[in-house]
């Protein structure tokens, strides 16, 4: 099965820089790894523990949709302060 996967920088402090979270939108999960590729090792492992634990509950697994993905710019006078 393939998986869409949504990579996005970390901007938080609390994270030493070069990482990145890998944001798997069927599934709902997110996970996070070094760099796209520790991102891409960790979203699929993540996905191989997710579907473990749906066989192991005899639950369906279904086939992952069609992902699309677009930008939109947002000017920063559309911002309003409080």
């Amino acid at each position: 099965m393939i998986y869409g996967i949504l990579f996005e920088k970390i901007q938080d402090e609390d994270f030493p820089p070069g990482y990145y979270y890998a944001h798997i939108p069927t599934l709902g999960l997110t996970t996070h790894g070094l760099g796209i590729e520790g991102a891409r090792e960790a979203a699929k492992d993540l996905i191989c523990l997710w579907i473990a634990e749906k066989k192991a509950n005899n639950e369906i697994i279904g086939i992952p949709p069609e992902i699309f993905f677009s930008t939109l710019e947002i000017e920063e006078d559309a911002f309003q302060s409080a």
